[in-house]
């Protein structure tokens, strides 16, 4: 059954279009994933739907009595009642329930006066407010908030005193517990750690309604959506599937519209050509001719060039001197406030060129381990040391490294005053800083805007350690991959705290888990990555097998053999594959060097018996390689048997 149809749907600000005659429509259990690159008009669609904004023309349906919630970056800030607590908070987002329970603790003390009218009354609320949900709203919101990180100590906090990271948490848990038929979610995906989108993805994939979701997490796209409005150039389409199915269509969609136009172009400067010969040679017929072929052009109807894809932001990190190969050391190091510890004894040791991402979940002190490698805090106990000839290149998540008075354009020419203007707009525009909006201030722009001028300050600066916290927050999907390319591309050292899993998988080395849970001893899991391209998923491999382990274990009698601890067995699983595939691997090589030895031998005799037969010199060379070639060919038989 639809749930929700948009026809025509355009806005406009003035001669400037923002979109342009979008149409889609969704049924009750579609999952929509809509992206684009930030200014593209994700979020002013939501506002259209909404009714917040009135479109230039074309118009929003909405099935008849379907209720509809909404996750706004910006509503996420709205603190609501002064002193409010958290599960307060929540409760405030059933207010008819609230209503009928006030009302029903004000009748039920008249139910003993045995009056028939105050009886049906109270029956019947009773009767609406259990069909309704009345009786596990609370319990709801309780499980909501736990899943989303909040703690009891938590739920019971100010809704003043929670940082923005937690407002947002606190919004997406208030619309979940609605259940509304039509959830509408705007980069629900920030400030949540790892084990927290997990639980999102689950939940909006297992949810019986329909979900509209603006993100640029595209493993939380793939794993969620079943389709992608791609927003481009003011206009959308819509496409089957998830992030990277939608984008091999679009790719497919991008060259076949292209082959049309070059085809339609080639035909038309064919047909003008004719015209032309016809109107040269000047005589009635062919006058009658060319005026007929021209009539043809003009009715044809002509495809649009495509337009080609928005701009990508290029980036490439400019590497100093090379390091020592030990490039950073910690060992025993501790962190603890007078009423929190953070981690306790932790110790690595990061060699030259790997790339770690740093995980965990949220307030286990993944960005004060970067405060502290960067020496803007001091550890309660341990040491850290970095090895010879280390540049680090930082990046803030929060972007603290600008100066809100700046414009863009002075805010890195005064981080690099000896580069040329010239030098410094390319710079910018690299990062789609362009025209006017190099004289933007700092204080205005967006956070994207101040994610890719940070990135710019950084990729000039000539590091060889890279410690980015989050870089990939607030960069729109295309923004994300350049970044990613340029850290691929990177020969130094990365050290990255990140909840992107898309970037992990594709980036990482090794992975250092803080806090990886009671199957783990310690507050630190050192995880090293053999299949390249697949890192977090093979660290989940990992850790389901060693929980998987330790729940075997829990049921083993007491007196059963120790078992093998899991990393070991998983270890020996791994070294058993990787054998396998290198055996695998060898005997294909051998394959192929038998049938590139069998056809050489066949040129070999060819040439032995024929061309070479009286020539002495040449023969006595092509046998001595014939019995080099037969030698290794009996070697590989054997090796194949």
């Amino acid at each position: 059954m639809l749930a929700i149809s948009i026809n025509d749907l355009s806005l406009s600000y003035g001669t400037t279009p923002i979109l342009e005659k979008v149409s889609f429509s969704l049924e009750e259990n579609d999952k929509l994933g809509i992206i684009g690159v930030n200014g593209c008009g994700k979020s002013t669609l939501f506002r259209l739907i909404l009714g917040e904004e009135e479109p230039t023309q074309g118009s929003v349906y909405l099935s008849k009595g379907k209720t509809v919630g909404v996750l706004t970056q910006e509503g996420a800030f709205d603190t609501g009642k002064q002193g409010q607590s958290v599960l307060e908070r929540m409760y405030d987002a059933f207010p008819h329930l609230l209503v009928m329970e006030a009302r029903l603790a004000k009748i039920e003390p008249l139910l003993k006066n045995g009056d028939a009218g105050v009886i049906r009354e109270y029956t019947d609320l009773h009767d609406r407010y259990v069909r309704e949900g009345g009786m596990e709203f609370r319990s709801r919101c309780a499980s909501v908030l736990q899943k989303l990180g909040f703690d009891r100590t938590a739920t019971e906090q100010s809704v003043d005193t929670l940082s923005g990271g937690q407002r947002t948490r606190l919004a997406l848990a208030v619309e979940l517990a609605r259940e509304p038929d039509i959830l509408m979610l705007d980069e629900p995906t920030n400030h949540l750690d790892v084990a927290t989108l997990a639980w999102l993805e689950s939940f909006l994939v297992s949810y019986p309604k329909c979900v509209m979701v603006i993100s640029h997490d595209r493993y939380f796209l793939d794993r969620v959506t079943n389709k992608t409005l791609a927003i481009e150039h003011h206009r959308a389409k819509l496409y089957n599937g998830g992030y990277t199915k939608s984008m091999e269509q679009r790719r497919i969609d991008r060259e076949i519209a292209e082959r049309h136009w070059k085809n339609q172009q080639k035909e038309i400067a064919r047909q003008e050509a004719y015209i032309a010969q016809q109107r040269a040679w000047n005589r009635e017929r062919n006058i009658i001719a060319a005026e007929s072929r021209q009539k043809l052009l003009d009715k044809m109807e002509r495809v649009e060039r495509p337009q080609d894809a928005p701009r990508a932001i290029r980036m490439k990190f400019s590497e100093g001197l090379a390091s020592g190969n030990d490039v950073l050391e910690v060992r025993g190091l501790s962190m603890e406030y007078p009423q929190r510890k953070l981690f306790c004894d932790l110790s690595f040791l990061i060699k030259r060129g790997e790339r770690v991402l740093v995980i965990g979940p949220n307030g286990c002190g993944k960005s004060t381990l970067i405060k502290l490698i960067l020496g803007k805090l001091t550890p309660s106990a341990g040491v850290i040391e970095t090895g010879y000839n280390v540049e680090i290149g930082y990046y803030d998540q929060e972007n603290q490294n600008l100066t809100a008075e700046n414009t863009v354009l002075d805010e890195l020419w005064n981080a690099y005053p000896t580069m040329t203007e010239t030098d410094v707009r390319n710079t910018l525009a690299s990062f789609r800083f362009t025209g006017e909006d190099v004289f933007k201030t700092v204080s205005v722009l967006s956070g994207g805007e101040r994610a890719r001028l940070t990135l710019a300050k950084l990729i000039l600066s000539r590091m060889n350690l890279l410690v980015l916290d989050e870089p990939t927050n607030h960069l729109d999907i295309d923004s994300r991959e350049a970044l990613e390319s340029a850290l691929e591309q990177f020969e130094g050292t990365i050290f990255t705290v990140s909840h992107d899993r898309y970037l992990i998988d594709k980036l990482a080395t090794r992975i250092l888990e803080l806090k990886p849970g009671d199957a783990f001893a310690g507050d630190l899991l050192d995880f090293s990555i053999d299949r390249t391209g697949k890192a977090y998923t093979e660290l989940c491999e990992y850790k389901a097998a060693r929980i998987a382990e330790r729940a075997a274990d829990a049921s083993t009698s007491a007196t059963t053999a120790t078992v093998s601890s899991g990393k070991e067995q998983y270890l020996k699983s791994k070294q058993a594959a990787a054998e396998a595939r290198k055996k695998n691997a060898r005997i294909e090589r051998l394959r192929k060097e038998c049938a590139e030895l069998e056809q050489e031998l066949e040129k070999l005799e060819e040439e032995l018996f024929g061309s070479a037969a009286s020539d002495y010199l040449r023969a006595a060379e092509l046998d001595a390689r014939k019995t080099e070639v037969e030698e290794r060919l009996m070697e590989i038989y054997e090796e194949l048997e």
